[in-house]
């Protein structure tokens, strides 16, 4: 079986002059890279959590991270499959429940694709490639729930 390794730094950047004295001394301010990338991902907490709304937040990046697998590995069935598409968008969603003693995991993530495509009559097909983009999406294969579809496929008009 191949294996494919990672690596990214997360440096904490929100020492604030006295490091983590107690909850509310520091920010949850991070910057996240990677050897080679263009650009740093400013990242911090949920401001639910004392974090920095303008910044990434891990919760973010999981449900970015669900959503650009599946849209990559969307594209690629499509074009095995011959449908051609012109658009993709998706606004994903997702809920996190806490539990009591403060930690938390995410119960549903609905995927809210819209696709254009050249061909009506693909359209059926274009909808059904969904399923077997989740069953290939590594990141979806990687949770312990069910990941929802919702898409919108249109047909782009080429007058």
């Amino acid at each position: 079986m191949k294996k494919h390794n990672y690596k990214v730094n997360v440096t904490w950047t929100g020492n604030e002059g006295e490091g983590t004295l107690n909850y509310k001394a520091y920010n949850r301010n991070h910057t996240i890279s990677a050897e080679g990338k263009y650009a740093n991902i400013k990242g911090s907490s949920d401001p639910s959590f004392l974090g920095d709304a303008t910044r990434y937040n891990p919760e973010d990046l999981f449900l970015s991270s669900l959503s650009a697998c599946h849209m990559l590995w969307y594209l690629h069935l499509c074009s095995v499959h011959h449908i051609v598409v012109t658009k993709y968008e998706d606004h994903a969603t997702g809920i996190m429940e806490e539990t009591k003693n403060g930690s938390g995991r995410f119960t549903e993530v609905t995927l809210n694709p819209t696709v254009t495509i050249t061909d009506a009559s693909q359209i059926a097909k274009a909808n059904a490639l969904h399923e077997e983009a989740n069953a290939m999406c590594f990141i979806a294969n990687s949770c312990n729930f069910k990941i929802k579809h919702n898409p919108n496929t249109m047909v782009t008009d080429i007058s």
